[in-house]
Parts: C-alpha cells; structure tokens; sequence
C-alpha cells in the first residue's frame, strides 16, 4: 500500500512538532512544509529542526506551489486559532481537492460561533470529495471527546463538569497572545475589552459538541475569564514574565439548558505552573446514572497532545465521508504505531 502523502502549513511550535513526529511515523510521507516566514523559506527542514542530516525538503512560502491532489492526500494546517483567519487557506486546500486538519481552536466545532463560514467549509469539502477536520489537545480531546466517550457508560446524564489545570510553556507565540500572558493586569483587562485577549478558545465549541453527542439541548452559553497573576519570573522561549504581571487565565464556560446548568468546564492555564506550586490535571466528573469520576494527573501534555491528535487522525481523515467532521462524527483516535497509518479509518 502507498503512504498517505502530507503536507504541513505552518511550521511553528505545533507544526513543528508535527513535522517531527510524521517523520517518525510508518505510513505517513511528508512531502511539503509551508511557511512564509523569510527566515525559514529555502531552508531544509532538517537543518531548522536540528536533525543532524538533510531531508530534502525545503520550507515553501507559495502553498499552490505544494498544494496538488496528484501529490497530497492531506494537508495539516497550524496557522492560527480562529475560523475567520484561517477560512481562507481552508478553502484554498479544500478547492485543491485536498483532505484537512487543522489545529485551529475554533475549527474543532465552528458551527457553535462560525455557523455560515461553517456550511461553505462544508460544501466545498463535500464538492470536492474531501474531508476536514478540527482537532487538538483541547477542543478535540480531553474537555469534549473524552468527555462524550466516556458518558457512553451511563444510563442517563444530568451533568457534566470537567477542568483542565495545565502547562501553556510549550506553545507559541499566538497563543501567549490569546491568553494574555506577559501582559500587566491592566492590559489584561484592557484586551478582555477589546477582544485582543479571549483566554481559552474553543468553549462554545465544546460545549455545543457535548451537547449535540449528547442531547443536553444547551441554549444559552456563558464566559468568565480572570487573569493568573505571577509571584514569580517565569519564561519559555516566546515569552518572558516578572512578578506582578500576567502567566496566564483563569477561565470558565458554563452550558445552560432552559435555565439550568448542565456542563461546566473550567480551565485555568498558565505558563509554568510548577514554579508556584500548581499541580496540574485533568478531571471529569459526570453526574448521571451511574456517576463517572475521571482524574489524570499531571495533565495530558498540550503541545504533545495536540501534536498526536492531529498526527493520529490522518487515516482516519483521508478514509472519511466528504464534508466537514467534528472529532464526535468519526471514529475513535488511537496512537498510530507500525503500520496502522495504513489500517484506521473506515
């Protein structure tokens, strides 16, 4: 059988990562990495990751240049968190006749606050025989996925209250952004204003995903979103923190069906954790028949995790029905070891 041939667009902290561990994977091609950063274009992948030997594949800026359905099965995209900023090379890969993952947080369920942009993506992938794909550590795994899956052993559920305590220190530099860390608390608040800082991205997301796999009938959702202020000189290599000033957010997205509270998830996030003594986890706690209490401590590493979501679902994606699919459309993820890149999907 032949590898299934992929193209990574976006070469940052996740892509990166990616890129590394589909060299890895048995099954998986890269055949193309996309990029336009001038520092990175004309470069030799293994030079820039530091790999000791060539790969013979070069950063790209120009994605049509890559971008040809001869030559790619599927496209990873890491560029960015929100729908309406990565639309646009969605649907160029898509019209390419191209299959899609994409790590965009909004992306993992952009029916909750993108329904429009979310029914074209869906009818350029379904004109196109395509699938696409919206995954990550979170949204996609660990605060609705495995939420859903494991509700598969109750009889019935009343509600539903999850929280991940996590380590940001492996992403890059637009999430830092989003989350306010390296800011004052003034300028914290300031871009809770004016929308620059959104905290956690993908609550709405979740919460509709879970309500959906479910049948919570979620109607109304509901944000809060405080900064973590630091004690302590903090670090990674986008972002550096003094005391006084922001490591990370505090936040909290509430599902309401006709009045009543049934999901809450709670996620508060900063760059270090362990410097102040914060153990990091995640835990799900399902209130139904019969009660479901989960806990994984420490938490499921995100940039490792999301790195895996998306590596994991290739086959799936490529042997997929065309259209736009949600992590809950399709079939369970699992670690992709010897030749099961050949084997997963339908």
């Amino acid at each position: 059988m032949k590898p299934i041939r992929v193209v990574q667009w976006g070469f940052g902290a996740m892509g990166s990562g990616m890129v590394k561990l589909m060299l890895e994977k048995e099954g998986i091609q890269l055949v193309g990495v996309i990029d336009k950063r001038p520092e990175l274009v004309g470069k030799d992948i293994g030079e820039i990751l530091k790999l000791g030997k060539k790969t013979g594949i070069k950063v790209c800026a120009s994605p049509e240049e890559l971008l040809d359905k001869n030559k790619v099965d599927i496209c990873l995209h890491a560029v960015h968190s929100f729908t309406k900023v990565v639309f646009d090379g969605l649907k160029l890969i898509l019209e390419r006749g191209i299959n899609v993952i994409t790590i965009a947080e909004e992306m993992a369920c952009p029916q909750a606050q993108e329904p429009k942009l979310a029914k074209k993506l869906d009818e350029i992938a379904r004109a196109n025989d395509v699938t696409i794909l919206g995954t990550g550590i979170n949204p996609g795994f660990v605060l609705d996925q495995l939420i859903i899956n494991l509700s598969g052993a109750c009889l019935n559920v009343k509600r539903i209250e999850a929280a991940r305590i996590n380590d940001l220190s492996p992403f890059g530099k637009t999430v830092m952004e989003t989350q306010g860390v390296g800011t004052t608390p003034e300028k914290f608040a300031a871009g809770i204003k004016d929308g620059s800082i959104v905290g956690h991205i993908g609550f709405p997301e979740s919460i509709r995903m879970i309500s959906d796999a479910i049948g919570l009938n979620v109607d109304k959702i509901e944000e809060t979103r405080e900064p973590i202020i630091s004690n302590t000189e903090r670090e990674t290599p986008v972002v550096k923190v003094k005391p006084g000033m922001v490591a990370g957010c505090r936040h909290i997205g509430i599902g309401y069906a006709k009045g009543v509270e049934v999901i809450k998830l709670i996620h508060p996030q900063q760059i270090h954790p362990g410097i102040e003594n914060v153990d990091t986890g995640d835990y799900i706690k399902i209130e139904g028949d019969p009660n479901i209490n989960m806990s994984i401590k420490p938490e499921i590493p995100g940039g490792k995790g999301t790195m895996a979501a998306a590596v994991n679902m290739i086959p799936i994606v490529v042997k997929a029905p065309a259209g736009l699919k949600r992590m809950s459309d399709l079939p369970i993820p699992a670690c992709l070891m010897g030749k099961t890149a050949y084997e997963r999907g339908f």
